[in-house]
């Protein structure tokens, strides 16, 4: 028989064992359920109108997509970060430890300009920028990880919020102290909004359709369709009009191909549908698409080269730029500087930073 002592460390032993039994299963579940939408969405099985399925990595392939992105985590990571500390009612900027992450090298194999970007692009992509904060045994943060948003679920336990992490090994837990969130327009309190995925998804569907369709106009020699008619009448069995149609498209359809000479036998005639590109309207709504786009990102269009569209912010680049500044990188630029001073200094009213916005002007 065991001793009373080994029986309750025993049965100690199999409570912790059956508790974290329970926490693995938990977590297994929040994964499961972590949004059927965002896995449909990670793995494109959710198209939009125009047939093609549209994820925060397949809109890169948009131009469009990718200037407004570029340009506003661009902006972000450009912009100086100093540290100040308020001195008898007025603020001095200082030389502080967080000084070298913030500006310099947050993490050992990235710059800050890099670690802004990808803060930028991801809550701009996929509706979060989060950050690991790493700290010594004394609890003091010594550098910015960043991790990717598909590999992180957030959620509220006990009123605070709990990070998920699963990077291809072991699955592991942080608790809202140790993680910078950078959230998009529309924060719950758990996620924000994806541009992508609320905004701009049928924008940039119809956009790829379009870049795909004029892609294979040009392939096709800016030939949209040929029509061939034989006075006589064409074979009489389906096999052999598909073959006739299959032999037309590999000697003459195609950019290699499209100065072959003709040849056609009984009489047969080629005429071309009087159909272009303009009557299409394809170079319109290739148009179209970019501003809308533009406009799902708060970027004016002639900010990535759709200079048709008036801008109504004036005119001059400083009176463009102060306007690009204040209404569209404005609440990100709040929202990073806000989760930085309650995570790096919390409840501390003696030391703060704050972007540079000066930098941009």
């Amino acid at each position: 028989m065991l001793g009373f002592g080994k029986a309750k460390r025993l049965e100690q032993e199999l409570a912790s064992m059956r508790e974290e039994l329970g926490q693995l299963r938990n977590q297994a579940n929040s994964w499961n359920d972590m949004g059927r939408e965002q896995w449909a969405e990670l793995f494109g099985a959710v198209p939009t109108s125009a047939a093609v399925a549209v994820t925060s990595e397949s809109a890169k392939r948009s131009a469009a997509v990718y200037a407004c992105a570029r340009l506003i985590a661009g902006a972000i990571a450009l912009l100086p970060l100093p540290i100040y500390e308020r001195r008898n009612g007025s603020r001095e900027a200082i030389d502080h430890d967080y000084w070298w992450m913030l500006n310099e090298s947050p993490y050992p194999t990235i710059t800050a300009c890099s670690w802004g970007e990808w803060m930028g692009s991801s809550l701009l992509m996929r509706g979060d920028g989060i950050t690991q904060i790493l700290r010594n045994r004394a609890g003091v943060p010594t550098g910015f990880m960043p991790l990717p948003r598909e590999c992180v679920q957030p959620e509220v336990r006990d009123g605070r919020l709990a990070y998920f992490i699963y990077d291809g090994t072991k699955p592991y837990g942080l608790d809202q102290d140790d993680v910078l969130h950078f959230p998009g327009y529309g924060f719950d309190g758990v996620r924000g909004e994806s541009v992508i995925r609320y905004a701009a998804r049928q924008a940039v569907g119809t956009a790829l359709a379009a870049d795909q369709y004029s892609g294979e106009f040009f392939a096709n020699g800016m030939n949209p369709s040929v029509t061939i008619t034989y006075p006589q009448g064409v074979a009489p069995t389906t096999e052999q009009q598909a073959e006739l149609r299959n032999q037309f498209d590999e000697r003459y359809v195609g950019q290699g191909k499209r100065h072959r000479p003709l040849l056609l036998v009984n009489g047969g005639k080629a005429e071309a549908v009087s159909l272009s590109a303009e009557d299409a309207q394809l170079l319109e709504t290739r148009k179209f698409q970019v501003i809308e786009i533009a406009r799902a990102f708060g970027v004016p269009p002639h900010m990535i080269g759709e200079t048709s569209a008036s801008t109504s912010w004036g005119s001059g680049i400083e009176q463009m730029s102060i306007g690009f500044v204040r209404y569209t990188l404005g609440p990100h630029l709040r929202r990073i500087e806000q989760e930085l001073n309650r995570k790096l200094w919390p409840r501390s009213g003696k030391y703060f930073t704050e972007y540079n916005r000066e930098g941009l002007l």
